[in-house]
């Protein structure tokens, strides 16, 4: 069977992409993430380096590479979910999956590159910044949820927020449950209709997969 000229471009766009990141973050961990500019990444993936702003837009986005697949996993829980899931454990099941990657043993090193660096801290609040307004958005567009532009900028902060404070907990999948527990009470006063559809959002809720 023929595979079509589409997937076949698709596919090799993102193992350049990945080829792309990879090689950058082997060289960050090797030499600092000072010490390697775009060039050094771009000669080494051997891919000119129109090519590699064609997959990132700045140096800080090679690190955080998965950036776009965690923003549309977390819009995606608030508004593709089948209509009996309720919305507070569709969001606290992401954060789970994302605090879960990034406390892996292997991410550990990047984390202290990320903290060692003024640039790539700024970037990463940057980025959860545009997370939450992004959920927020999402969460507005949802038609089960009776919301306020306020309720929805406030639960997505919080949420994009208690992926930031677990990650830093010593048991950290504990303190999302502990962190939603919360989220899940304050929803209820604003939503109480909704709220009292879902059930608890904490460790007697639904559990991810």
């Amino acid at each position: 069977m023929t595979v079509p000229t589409t997937g076949r471009r698709e596919r090799k766009k993102a193992a350049t992409r990945q080829k792309i990141a990879d090689t950058a973050l082997r060289l960050f961990l090797e030499r600092g993430y000072g010490s390697v500019g775009i060039r050094d990444v771009a000669a080494e993936a051997d891919v000119a380096v129109t090519t590699l702003f064609s997959h990132f837009a700045s140096k800080e986005a090679l690190v955080f590479e998965r950036d776009d697949d965690f923003e549309q996993r977390l819009t995606q829980a608030a508004t593709g979910r089948a209509p009996d899931e309720p919305l507070i454990p569709a969001l606290r099941r992401e954060i789970h999956a994302l605090v879960r990657h990034c406390t892996a043993e292997s991410a550990a090193p990047v984390w202290r590159m990320i903290e060692e660096s003024p640039a790539l801290r700024e970037y990463e609040e940057s980025m959860r910044l545009r997370h939450a307004q992004s959920l927020a958005e999402a969460l507005a567009a949802a038609t089960d949820v009776p919301q306020s532009v306020t309720a929805c900028r406030t639960l997505a902060r919080f949420v994009i927020d208690a992926y930031a404070l677990a990650r830093e907990a010593t048991d950290p999948q504990a303190a999302v449950d502990e962190i939603f527990e919360m989220i899940e009470a304050a929803w209820q006063v604003t939503c109480p209709s909704v709220s009292g559809r879902q059930g608890p959002a904490g460790r007697g809720g639904p559990q991810p997969g």
